[in-house]
């Protein structure tokens, strides 16, 4: 078996938690330096702005009979119980590995982030085109338009500070990249859900604005309405954007392309490598990546000598990335035994995983 950095275990040679014994293969098992864990201030302070926003917006909807701040308060009240999901993913998330879940429970994340957009593709998205298509049906002149104004306006200023958070955190993890890109980039869904709830809730409000506004000005009503068709539609697109991310995430998706190309070059720099095969990696969670390096050292080495460069290896990886938490290497081809008896290191083993990298690599190009 190739050498692990498990949390939960000591020195080379020691087994792993699942109790399997490295024995004479070339692996090391070095304890996981805890990382202290950060706290998810964008999403607290998404969770205060849409909590505040949505009584706002009821409030003003139920005083002025518009159907498009009706819509508003569903987005903000599904928001509200998304971000309380986040939070729940974010703890559960953070529990240790133990027997049952070897990696972790990083993905919990991810899960939560997925039943998210499901709620805002049909909490927000569906209740706010039935309201719209319910005053069409039915409609009702709009009454009192400037406490429509008011909340409009405070709801603005709440989401915008909400959003800036959320865009400092991600130009943090994504320095110099567009929102876009930082977006797609971001393996944090309590983050890169954030922004774009609140993107989507900025852009909602501007068109709440214009309806609301054109109702009074043209006195008609289905104007208002179809505002809450538009902005339910708006968060049905999102919610579909969000669910393709946080489904690319669950199912096991690789580490950024910058983590692999920096894994490679530090381990193929090491003196007794010659090459490195494509790194296989997973995001386990958002500060969490499985590394499974195939390596080519030179010949002639001893098994005590590759041990002792896989445990190096290591090392210089997590100084670099200390979110890869769990590191397995293995040699690509046999290494002499350092004593009579010693098994050799590759063979069959090493020609599958061999195999299986160059298939990567192939489904890569």
């Amino acid at each position: 078996m190739p050498g692990e950095r498990s949390p939960t275990t000591g020195g080379p040679g020691t087994g792993d938690a699942a109790g399997n014994d490295c024995g004479h293969r070339a692996c090391s098992v070095v304890p996981v330096k805890s990382r202290e864990a950060k706290r998810p201030v964008w999403v607290y302070a998404a969770l205060a702005a849409n909590l505040a926003i949505a009584l706002a917006k009821f409030v003003a909807a139920a005083v002025t009979s518009s159907a498009a701040l009706v819509s508003e308060g569903i987005h903000s009240t599904a928001d509200t119980a998304n971000e309380l999901l986040l939070l729940l993913g974010i703890h559960r998330g953070r529990r240790p590995a133990d027997a049952a879940h070897p990696y972790g429970h990083g993905k919990e994340l991810y899960f939560w982030s997925l039943i998210v957009a499901v709620i805002l593709f049909g909490l927000g998205g569906g209740l706010s085109v039935f309201e719209g298509l319910e005053h069409l049906l039915h409609p009702r002149p709009l009454e009192h338009p400037v406490a429509s104004f008011i909340v409009l306006g405070v709801a603005f200023v709440f989401e915008s500070t909400s959003l800036g958070v959320a865009l400092g955190e991600l130009k943090r993890q994504s320095p110099g990249a567009s929102i876009w890109r930082a977006i797609r980039a971001s393996k944090d869904p309590s983050v890169f859900t954030i922004a774009a709830e609140d993107m989507a809730a900025l852009a909602g409000l501007l068109l709440a604005f214009i309806g609301v506004s054109a109702a009074t000005l043209f006195h008609e009503p289905a104007i208002d309405a179809w505002t809450s068709v538009c902005i339910g539609a708006l968060l049905a697109a999102v919610a579909v954007i969000l669910a393709r991310e946080s489904r690319a995430l669950l199912v096991g998706e690789s580490g950024t392309r910058a983590l692999v190309v920096d894994v490679r070059r530090i381990a193929e720099a090491d003196r007794v490598v010659c090459r490195v095969e494509e790194p296989l990696t997973m995001q386990l969670g958002p500060t969490d990546v499985l590394l499974n390096l195939v390596v080519r050292f030179a010949d002639g080495l001893s098994s005590e000598d590759v041990s002792t460069a896989v445990e190096r290896i290591e090392a210089s990886i997590q100084r670099t990335h200390p979110e890869v938490t769990r590191v397995f290497i293995e040699p690509a081809r046999p290494v002499r035994a350092s004593e009579p008896g010693d098994s050799a290191v590759g063979g069959e083993g090493g020609d599958r995983r061999r195999g299986l990298a160059r298939d990567v690599q192939q489904h890569r190009r």
